[in-house]
């Protein structure tokens, strides 16, 4: 996203071509105006949005998912989360995805805060969510997803995120925003 021209390090887009148009992203090379007045090419991952949960049981524990991840060819644990779909509000996706990947609903939703994952080289933004009051009311997973539910203390899921047994971004981000509201 182009930043006001009053801003100094704004980039200005000269000309736009999407390179790619994927079921799920959408890839974009621009050439860009760039501070100093010279030009370049910047290529951005086009993102529709997501949603993460940091979904807490009444005995404190913590809600994640371990699932094969294709890009990194490994299973990664992670909070819950997912894609939004057009036109779905940020509060009815983070429902949704709790109920789908973990077969909890929840009673008590607070936002916690919003990411930007890759900034690199994608405009995808995660808006983190804090979920409790948990209801188990059985896992729904898409058809295209194998997960494994697991309930981590918290100071075994801050441990975790510390050495390494969790690697993913998200996860962690969301740790980091959600630790100091996480009841023990």
């Amino acid at each position: 996203m182009t930043k006001p021209p009053t801003d100094p390090l704004a980039e200005t887009t000269l000309a736009s071509e999407e390179v790619f148009d994927g079921v799920l992203l959408k890839v974009r090379r621009d050439r860009v105006r760039l501070p100093d007045g010279n030009t370049a090419i910047r290529e951005c991952i086009r993102h529709p949005g997501a949603v993460l949960i940091l979904a807490q049981r009444d005995d404190g524990r913590i809600l994640f998912v371990r699932q094969f991840r294709y890009p990194v060819g490994q299973p990664l644990l992670e909070l819950p989360a997912g894609r939004i779909d057009p036109g779905e509000s940020l509060l009815d996706c983070a429902r949704r995805e709790l109920v789908e990947e973990t077969g909890f609903e929840a009673r008590d939703w607070q936002r916690l805060g919003m990411i930007h994952p890759c900034v690199g080289y994608s405009d995808e933004r995660i808006e983190i969510f804090l979920a409790r009051d948990l209801i188990d009311v059985g896992a729904r997973p898409d058809a295209d997803e194998f997960l494994e539910i697991l309930h981590l203390g918290i100071d075994e899921a801050e441990q975790a995120a510390r050495d390494g047994r969790i690697t993913d971004a998200k996860t962690v981000c969301a740790l980091f925003l959600g630790l100091p509201h996480l009841s023990s």
